[in-house]
C-alpha cells in the first residue's frame, strides 16, 4: 500500500512511521522543512519526502498524486495561543484541496475527544477540522484520542516533570476533571488498524485505554509505578492564568502549550464508546502499565520522538534553511581551538552527548540560571532537554538551541539558539586536521539585531571568556583514562 504521511516529523508521525515500513508499505512523508527529516534516510527506497506547507495551496503538478491513504497528523495548538484555530482549519482547507485530485482513497484524522457541550478553544478546532476533512470526495475516518501515554509525549513528559521534581503540590480544582487515557502504543495500533478497513470508512470513533481516571489519579498513577510519595492539595482559587503559568515555569512545556492544555483540561475528555476495540480486535494497554513501558523506552534510551523536536519554539514561521549557513559579515564571534590528544571519536562522543542530563560540560550553574532568564521572559528555557542521550538529528530540541546539522561523518553539529534574544546566535562544534593534527574547533557567533543586540553581546562577552574556555577544554578531556 502507499501512504502519505503528514506531520511525518511531528511526535505522532514518527512513532507512525517505522510500523507502516515494518508492515511493508511505501511512505510519502510530508515536512515542512527537508533540514528537519533526515530520519528518513534509515528507511532506503520504501520512504520518499515531500517538502510541502500546508499553509500554502499545493502545487499539483510538483505533487505526489499516486497513493492510497492519506494520515492527516497536522496540529497547531503549541504554537500559538490566539489563532492556532485558524491555522489549523486553513491547512485542512488547503489538504482537502489538494487530496481532491489525488488518487487517494482514505484519509485519517487522529483528532480529540469532544463529547462535552463545552469544549476548549483546543477540541472546537479539532471538530472544526473534522468537518473541513469531512467535505473531501475521499472518505474520512476520524479517531479521537485523550491524553497520550508514551514517552516524548507532551501530557507524559508535564506528569513527568512535576511528579518527579514536586514531593508536595498545591493543584488547581482541575485536578479532579475525568479523562481516559491512552497508550502510544495503542494509537499506533488503532491508526494502522484502520486503514481501508470497510467497516470504518466515512466514520468516526473515540479510543481510549480501559480506565476512567481525574487527572489527581492519573499523576498519583505515575507516582505509583515510580515508587515516590506525592502529596497532592488541589485548591478552587488558581486561575487558568496562573495554572498555565505554574505550568510553564514547573515543567518543560512552552507558555503556549500550557495555556492551550489547561485549558483543555477543565473539559472531561471521556469516550462516548469504544467500539473500534472489537471491530479490530485491540486489547488496549492500562494507564500504570503505559507508563512502565515509558520508562522501558526512557532508560533503554530508545524515545523514537517526543512533543519539543516537533517545532521550533521561537521561530515557528522560519525554516532551518534560514539558518544552517552561518554568516561571516556582521555578526560577532568567540572561537576555541583545542588540540586533541587521544583519539578524536571521544572528543566526537562527547559533542554529541552534550546537554540535557551530561550538561555543557563547564559553569552548568550558569547554563541553568541563563536558562531561567529565559523562562522569565517567556522563553523555552533550559528544561526541554533532549530526546536521547547520544543520539541528535537535525531539527532535534537541545535545552535552548535547534539542531540544525549533526553531521557524524564530517564531524559537525551545527546548534542555533531558540532563547530569547536580541539577535540570532549560533554554536558550532567541529573536529578538523590541522598540521597531522586533530583539532576540536568550537565557534560561537552572535548576529546582533540594533543597538540592544550590541549590548547585549558586550554584557555576556566576560562570560563568554571563561564558559566557552572551560567548555572546549573539558570537552576534549571528558571521559579520558
Amino acid at each position: 500500500m502507499k501512504i502519505l504521511l503528514t506531520g511525518a516529523s511531528g511526535y505522532i508521525g514518527k512513532r507512525l512511521l517505522p510500523v507502516l515500513v515494518d508492515q511493508g508499505h511505501e511512505i510519502i512523508c510530508c515536512v515542512r522543512d527537508k533540514q528537519r527529516f533526515d530520519i528518513a534516510k534509515a528507511f532506503g527506497e520504501n520512504v520518499s519526502v515531500f517538502e510541502v506547507d500546508f499553509l500554502e495551496e499545493v502545487e499539483i503538478l510538483k505533487a505526489p498524486v499516486e497513493f492510497d491513504v492519506a494520515f492527516y497528523l497536522i496540529h497547531s495548538m503549541s504554537s500559538s495561543i490566539s489563532n492556532f484555530e485558524d491555522l489549523e482549519a486553513k491547512s485542512a482547507e488547503n489538504f482537502v484541496k489538494y487530496i481532491d485530485r489525488t488518487k487517494c482513497r482514505q484519509i485519517i484524522y487522529l483528532s480529540g475527544i469532544s463529547n462535552e457541550k463545552k469544549l476548549s478553544k483546543h477540541l472546537m478546532s479539532r471538530r472544526q477540522v473534522e468537518e473541513i476533512l469531512n467535505k473531501s470526495k475521499v472518505p474520512v475516518t476520524v479517531l479521537r484520542a485523550g491524553i497520550i501515554v508514551g514517552s516524548g509525549s507532551a501530557s507524559f513528559e508535564i506528569i513527568r516533570d512535576l511528579i518527579e521534581k514536586l514531593p508536595v503540590m498545591i493543584t488547581p480544582k482541575w485536578l479532579n476533571t475525568r479523562s481516559q487515557p491512552i497508550a502510544i502504543r495503542d494509537v499506533i495500533s488503532f491508526l494502522t488498524g484502520v486503514m481501508l478497513n470497510e467497516e470504518c470508512a466515512g466514520k468516526t470513533f473515540d479510543i481510549g485505554g480501559p480506565e476512567i481516571l481525574t487527572y489527581k489519579e492519573i499523576l498519583s498513577g505515575y507516582a505509583k509505578v515510580r515508587k515516590l510519595k506525592r502529596l497532592i492539595i488541589t485548591l478552587p482559587v488558581m486561575t487558568p492564568r496562573l495554572s498555565s503559568y505554574w505550568l510553564y515555569f514547573v515543567t518543560s512545556t512552552s507558555y503556549k502549550l500550557a495555556v492551550n492544555l489547561v485549558n483543555s483540561m477543565k473539559v472531561e475528555i471521556i469516550c462516548k464508546d469504544n467500539k473500534l476495540r472489537d471491530i479490530l480486535g485491540i486489547e488496549t494497554t492500562s494507564y500504570e502499565k503505559a507508563v512502565e513501558l515509558a520508562f522501558q523506552k526512557i532508560e533503554q534510551n530508545l524515545v523514537l520522538s517526543s512533543w519539543k523536536d516537533s517545532l521550533i519554539t521561537s521561530s515557528a514561521d522560519k525554516s532551518l534553511n534560514e539558518f544552517v549557513e552561518v554568516p561571516k559579515f556582521g555578526v560577532f564571534t568567540d572561537s576555541k581551538e583545542i588540540e586533541i590528544t587521544g583519539e578524536p571519536e571521544r572528543v566526537l562522543s562527547n559533542i554529541w552527548s552534550i546537554g540535557g542530563q551530561r550538561g555543557w560540560y563547564y559553569a552548568n550553574f550558569l547554563w541553568r540560571v541563563r536558562g531561567f532568564i529565559d523562562k522569565l521572559a517567556g522563553g523555552v528555557g533550559l528544561r526541554r532537554g533532549r530526546t536521547n542521550t547520544n543520539r541528535i538529528s537535525a531539527g532535534d530540541a537541545l535545552d535552548f538551541w535547534r539542531v540544525l546539522v549533526a553531521d557524524k561523518e564530517n564531524r559537525r553539529l551545527l546548534l542555533h539558539a531558540e532563547m530569547k534574544l536580541p539577535g540570532d546566535a549560533w554554536l558550532e562544534f567541529r573536529i578538523i586536521s590541522k598540521s597531522d593534527k586533530n583539532i576540536l574547533q568550537q565557534t560561537a557567533t552572535f548576529r546582533p539585531s540594533g543597538l540592544l543586540g550590541r549590548l547585549y553581546w558586550y554584557f555576556v562577552k566576560p562570560f563568554h571568556f571563561f564558559v566557552f574556555e572551560g567548555m572546549a577544554k573539558n570537552i576534549e578531556n571528558y571521559g579520558k583514562d
